[in-house]
Formats: structure tokens, C-alpha cells, sequence
């Protein structure tokens, strides 16, 4: 016999926003888990087996066993504790350039939205290429991390696309220096309990994605210049080292030497952090 799956810590009302994400995403399938090893694995393997179309999906769990962040990093999660989830769907855009980061703005306007003529965006930052960040102690808050796989038989250009993100909701009972950018959560800001966090999440997320597909991350570069932590710092890139300056056209990070030279450091090569 199969051992049945262990209860659900939440009533996460799946029915009810697969039902509101349908205009977004025609034929999308929410699916709740109480534990799984990563919500990205899952969506991954089971893409490889599901042809030229798989079905859109927005996979949660309450809890990761073995969830992966940026470079291979862990992400661990409890239930109530923060909020993991994937979201696997094809995408054909033009340029790829830059998904992480419209991405990461989508979610950080969804959580604290702002008047759109903001000088400068409120606590919750966008951290390049792939992190959100509280302003206050530069303390993480959120993790994206994006997987493409092509999908044969396809006529277009469509590739399966997976977006997991890692939402810290509540304080953790652990030393702050365990984590290496320090630890941020939502509840600092707002009472933050998964279900309601996922329904304002999940369709600020879909349409951040339809509109990069049509246009790309060019139409939101003024808006993550609002958010980005990094804009006018010293910071380190591998060997590179000097101030930020914004965003290439391309997403890339624009990097200004001691010696006044502009250095496009791409998302692939390197981890940055403040000096």
C-alpha cells in the first residue's frame, strides 16, 4: 500500500486560484503539496516526459526537503514558515535577457506596491540578479531561481520554463549569521500567512511574464532603477570591483572601475555582493 500524503498545514483554496489564473494562463493546474524535495525537481522531470506541450502548473509546497537556490545553494523551508513554490509554463520571448530580474520586480511591486511616480521604492529592494532584499541591513528576503528546457516537436521557439521562488514569511529561531546575506521575512512589514501571500503573488507573476514575452525588460528598466539595492555601491563581482551603476540594456550589471571604465557583467558569471 501507499502510505497517504500527510494532511495540509493551510486551506491554500486551490480551486478557487487556478479558477482566477485561468484568463492569465488558459489550462494552468495548481497543485498543493504538504512535502516535496524541490517544487523546481518536480516540475523539471516531469516536464521531460510530457511532450511539445506540456500543461501550465503552479506547484506549492509547504515544506522543501531539498530545495536548490542560485549556484546550487540549499533552500530549506517549514511549513508556515515561508512560502516555495514553482511555476512551469512555455515561453517563446524574443530576447531571454533579463527574465530574472523582471521577475524579481514583478514580486517585489506585488508585496509592497508603490505609487508609480516614486522617486525611490520603499523597503523591499530587487538585488542582482535574482534576490529580494529589505533596504535595512541588506537581509534577504526572497529567492528566484529560473530553469529553461528546451521541448522537442515544437514548431516555435517555446522553451519549458520553471520560476521557483523562495519567500521567507516568519522570523526563524537560528543565528543570523547561518545565512549569507542575513535573514529577512515578510512579517517585518505585513501579517504574511502563505495562502494570502500566494494569491497576490501568482497573478502579478503571470502578467510580469506575458508582458516580458511580448516586450522584453526594456519597458522596466525605470521601475527596477527604483529598486535596485546595489545602484551607486561598491561592490565586487568575481575580480571586478567598483561602483554600480544600473542595468545594460540587456540586464547585464553595469560595473564602473576605479580607473572610470564599464565593465557588463553578465547573470551567469558571478554572485555579487556589496564591499
Amino acid at each position: 500500500m501507499t502510505a497517504a500524503a500527510p494532511p495540509l498545514a493551510f486551506d491554500w483554496q486551490a480551486d478557487a486560484l487556478q479558477a482566477a489564473l485561468q484568463p492569465l494562463a488558459p489550462g494552468l493546474v495548481v497543485e498543493v503539496c504538504a512535502e516535496t524535495g524541490s517544487t523546481n525537481s518536480d516540475l523539471t522531470a516531469r516536464a521531460r516526459g510530457a511532450g511539445a506541450a506540456p500543461a501550465p502548473v503552479l506547484r506549492v509546497a509547504e515544506r522543501q526537503t531539498a530545495g536548490r537556490g542560485r549556484l546550487g545553494r540549499p533552500w530549506w523551508s517549514q511549513p508556515g514558515q515561508g512560502l516555495t513554490f514553482s511555476l512551469g509554463l512555455a515561453l517563446a520571448p524574443a530576447d531571454w535577457s533579463g527574465l530574472s530580474l523582471a521577475v524579481g520586480l514583478a514580486l517585489a511591486e506585488a508585496l509592497e506596491p508603490l505609487p508609480p511616480d516614486a522617486a525611490r521604492a520603499g523597503r523591499i529592494g530587487v538585488k542582482w540578479p535574482n534576490d529580494l532584499w529589505l533596504r535595512d541591513g541588506d537581509r534577504k528576503l526572497a529567492g528566484i531561481l529560473i530553469e529553461v528546457l528546451a521541448l522537442p516537436g515544437r514548431a516555435d521557439a517555446a522553451r519549458w520554463t520553471v520560476i521557483g521562488v523562495g519567500l521567507n514569511l516568519q522570523p526563524v529561531d537560528a543565528d543570523a549569521a547561518a545565512f549569507g546575506s542575513g535573514y529577512a521575512c515578510l512579517a517585518e512589514l505585513a501579517p504574511a500567512d502563505p495562502p494570502t501571500v500566494l494569491q497576490r503573488l501568482a497573478p502579478a507573476l503571470l502578467r510580469a511574464l506575458r508582458d516580458f514575452e511580448r516586450d522584453g525588460l526594456a519597458p522596466r528598466r525605470a521601475a527596477y532603477a527604483r529598486r535596485d539595492v546595489l545602484a551607486g555601491r561598491r561592490v565586487r563581482a568575481g575580480e571586478l570591483e567598483g561602483e554600480a551603476v544600473g542595468l545594460a540594456p540587456d540586464g547585464a550589471l553595469h560595473l564602473r572601475d576605479a580607473a572610470g571604465r564599464l565593465h557588463a557583467v553578465a547573470s551567469g558569471e558571478v554572485s555579487v555582493r556589496p564591499c
